[in-house]
């Protein structure tokens, strides 16, 4: 997968389930998620996204690298982390917009055995109040 996810496939996606509304949310996210496995895997990666009841979306990307990066390795929920980032630094910040801007996220692991490739999935759910938020952002 490149980074360029082709926010036209999400935009279509989005208007055929009816969740126009929360595109700008959706955009963001997923360029994060899929920017990040993109650069800190070596293998492929998967994304998937999926329409829920709610007028919500889950996004969902699955690479080959088993590492959970911060803050996906915590509990999700609030409050949300603090930004533990240096100012410096060149990057690392993306990840924790991910979950100021989305209603749920979560991280995991995968064995072998499930699909049978390891590595990790890292999700994120976005409903109306979390468009609310980016659009006021």
């Amino acid at each position: 997968m490149r980074p360029a996810h082709r926010p036209r496939h999400l935009r279509a996606v989005l208007a055929g389930h009816g969740l126009t509304r929360l595109t700008d949310t959706a955009e963001l996210v997923t360029s994060e998620l899929v920017t990040n496995a993109y650069r800190h895997t070596t293998g492929p990666a998967t994304l998937r996204l999926r329409a829920l009841a709610g007028a919500r979306l889950r996004v969902s990307v699955w690479d080959a690298n088993p590492h959970i990066p911060p803050p996906f390795d915590k509990d999700p929920g609030p409050p949300h982390p603090v930004h533990p980032v240096h100012a410096e630094a060149d990057g690392g910040r993306g990840l924790f917009l991910v979950t100021h801007y989305v209603d749920d996220w979560g991280g995991y692991p995968l064995g072998g055995g499930l699909f049978g490739r390891g590595g990790k999935l890292l999700w994120c759910e976005i409903g109306p109040q979390a468009a609310e938020r980016v659009a006021a952002a």
